[in-house]
């Protein structure tokens, strides 16, 4: 790991330290619950307003819209503009 400093004494680093959160995402044919990552001080509405298209969720699992489970992925992306709603969950889901 490289640590660089600027000259007031910043520190830049090349990791990325970011926060897990869970989510379940509604889209028009699939519900998904799963973890997306934050940027530390970043909110999960910032993440939704990045240029970026796709948006990654890890620990994925997609139901149908009668709530049978159709698929678990541990890595899928997800085309922010399939996105109606998107709620924090307080911890992993069990089902």
């Amino acid at each position: 790991m490289s640590i660089e400093y600027d000259s007031k004494g910043k520190v830049f680093t090349h990791i990325v330290r970011k926060d897990a959160v869970y989510v379940r995402i509604q889209t028009a044919t699939h519900q998904i619950q799963g973890e997306i990552y934050l940027s530390q001080d970043r909110r999960i509405k910032d993440q939704l307003e990045l240029v970026e298209k796709f948006i990654a969720v890890t620990s994925a699992k997609v139901y149908d819209l009668s709530g049978k489970l159709a698929y678990e992925a541990t890595f899928v992306t997800l085309n922010r503009d399939q996105i109606i709603w998107l709620a924090l969950e307080d911890e992993p889901p069990h089902n």
